[in-house]
C-alpha cells in the first residue's frame, strides 16, 4: 500500500487491477487454512442441499408440499438468525465460531445418516436437521468474510474474496449433480457419508486457524449493538445502494425461479434432463466468472464500473430470457442462466471487496449480516410474488416482472454515488 492510503495507484487515467497479480506471499497459510475450509464446508452444504429432497423423494414419496416445507426450514435461519450470529462474530473469536458452526453442520448429518441406515427417516426428521444444518452455514457465511481483512493486506484482499467465491461457486455447480450420482448409484446414505467427511475436514482446517488479536468495542446492550450495524449500512453512501441493489436482485430472481420449471416444460418443451442442464449453466456462469473476475475488473476504468458491471449483465440475462417468448429455445434459456451466474458473481467479489474496506473491523460480522439477512428476505416476498403473478398471467408475465425488477436493481447502482468511485476508499479509522 502506498504511503499515500491509495492501495493502487493511478496509471495513466485508469486505476491500476481491483486484483493486481500478486505474489504468493501475499496470501498467507492462514487465508488458505480459510480457504480450503470454506470449499469442504461450500461442498458438504450443497450436497446435502441436493441430497435431502431427492432421499424425501424417493424414499419417503414426499410430494410438493413437502419439498416446499423442507425448503422454507432450511433457508429460514437465515432470515431469523443472520443478525444475532453477526453480532456474534463481533463479540467472540470468529474461527471458534466457524468451528461450533461446522461442528453442528457435522453432526446433523450424522444423525440424517443414522436416520437412513436405521431406517427412522421421516419428513420431520429431514426438516429439523436441515434447520440444524442451516444455522451451521449461517453462522460461517457471517464469520469468513468478516475474517478476511484480518488475514490479508489490503491489497490482496479482491484475490482473497475471489479465491472463496471460486469456492462456492465450484460446489455450487458440481454439488447438486454429484448428490444426484451419489444417491442414484450408491445409495442415500453415500451422500450424507461424503457431506459429514468434507464439514470434519473443514472443521480440522478451522482448529488450526488462528485469528489476529483484534481490539473489541465495549458491549453494550445487543439491540443497541444491531442498531448501530444497520445504522452505518443505511447512512453509507456506498453501502446503502449496495443493499437496496440486493433486495431487488433477490426478489426478482425468485419471481424468475418460482415461473421457470413450468415455463420450460411448457413453453419451452423441455425435459427434465433439459431443464436441469439450463439451470446447470447458472453454476457453470458463476465459475467462469469467478475465473475471470480478475481481468475484468483491471480492464474497468474506475472501481464503480466493477461494482455495476454485475447489476448490468443481470439485466442482460433477464432480456435473454424473456427473448425466449419470441423464439422459444432452451439454448437460450441455458445462455441467460449463463450470464445469471457470470455477471452477480463479480458483483460479489468487488462488493465484498468494498464492504470490507470501508466497514470497521469491530463491526464487520454486524454489517455482514446486515445484508445476508435483507437478501435472504427478499427471497421468499420475490418467490410469493412470482406465484401470485404466475398463477394470476401466467409465467410469460413472471418473466417481464423479473427483468423490470433487474432494470430497477441495475438503475439503483447505476445512478448512485458508486459510479464516481475512482478506487477502493482509504480504511476507517
Amino acid at each position: 500500500m502506498s504511503g499515500s492510503g491509495q492501495p493502487f495507484p493511478a496509471k495513466a487515467g485508469k486505476i491500476s487491477s481491483l486484483m493486481p497479480v500478486t505474489p504468493a506471499f501475499l496470501l498467507p497459510p492462514a487465508f488458505h487454512r480459510l480457504a480450503w475450509a470454506n470449499l469442504a464446508a461450500q461442498s458438504a452444504e450443497q450436497l446435502s442441499l441436493a441430497a435431502v429432497p431427492l432421499v424425501a423423494v424417493l424414499l419417503l414419496g414426499a410430494g410438493p408440499g413437502e419439498i416446499g416445507l423442507l425448503a422454507a426450514l432450511q433457508s429460514l435461519p437465515f432470515l431469523l438468525l443472520s443478525i444475532p450470529l453477526g453480532l456474534l462474530a463481533d463479540r467472540v473469536s470468529r474461527p471458534r465460531l466457524m468451528v461450533g458452526a461446522e461442528v453442528l453442520r457435522a453432526v446433523s448429518l450424522v444423525a440424517l445418516l443414522a436416520m437412513v441406515l436405521t431406517g427412522q427417516l421421516s419428513i420431520a426428521g429431514l426438516a429439523l436437521l436441515g434447520f440444524a444444518g442451516a444455522v451451521g452455514t449461517v453462522a460461517f457465511s457471517v464469520s469468513a468474510p468478516a475474517l478476511v481483512p484480518a488475514l490479508v493486506p489490503r491489497e490482496a484482499m479482491a484475490r482473497a474474496n475471489g479465491r472463496l467465491e471460486l469456492a462456492r461457486s465450484a460446489a455450487f455447480a458440481g454439488g447438486p449433480a454429484l448428490a444426484g450420482s451419489l444417491v442414484a448409484w450408491a445409495g442415500a446414505s453415500s451422500a450424507f457419508v461424503l457431506a459429514a467427511l468434507l464439514s470434519a475436514g473443514a472443521v480440522a482446517l478451522l482448529l488450526r486457524l488462528a485469528e489476529p488479536p483484534r481490539s473489541l468495542a465495549p458491549r453494550r446492550h445487543a439491540l443497541l449493538e444491531i442498531r448501530d450495524g444497520a445504522q452505518f449500512v443505511w447512512r453509507h453512501e456506498y453501502l446503502r445502494p449496495m443493499l437496496l441493489c440486493g433486495v431487488a436482485w433477490n426478489t426478482s430472481w425468485f419471481v424468475l425461479q418460482a415461473a421457470y420449471v413450468p415455463y420450460a416444460v411448457r413453453a419451452l418443451g423441455l425435459s427434465a434432463q433439459g431443464v436441469g442442464l439450463t439451470l446447470a449453466c447458472y453454476g457453470a456462469g458463476m465459475v467462469a466468472g469467478a475465473l475471470l473476475a480478475a481481468r475484468l475488473v483491471a480492464a474497468m476504468p474506475r472501481f464503480g464500473h466493477a461494482v455495476q458491471f454485475g447489476p448490468a449483465v443481470s439485466v442482460l440475462a433477464a432480456a435473454t430470457m424473456v427473448a425466449t417468448l419470441l423464439v422459444p429455445n432452451g439454448w437460450l434459456a441455458g445462455l441467460s442462466f449463463f450470464f445469471f451466474g457470470f455477471g452477480p458473481i463479480v458483483w460479489t467479489i468487488t462488493t465484498t471487496t468494498l464492504r470490507q474496506s470501508v466497514t470497521p473491523g469491530a463491526m464487520m460480522g454486524r454489517v455482514t449480516a446486515v445484508f445476508l439477512a435483507a437478501s435472504t428476505g427478499a427471497r421468499p416476498l420475490g418467490a410469493a410474488l412470482g406465484g401470485l403473478v404466475g398463477a394470476a398471467w401466467g409465467e410469460a408475465a413472471c418473466l417481464v416482472l423479473a427483468l423490470a425488477g433487474f432494470a430497477l436493481q441495475a438503475a439503483i447502482i447505476i445512478f448512485s454515488s458508486l459510479r464516481r468511485l475512482e478506487r477502493l476508499p482509504a480504511l476507517p479509522a
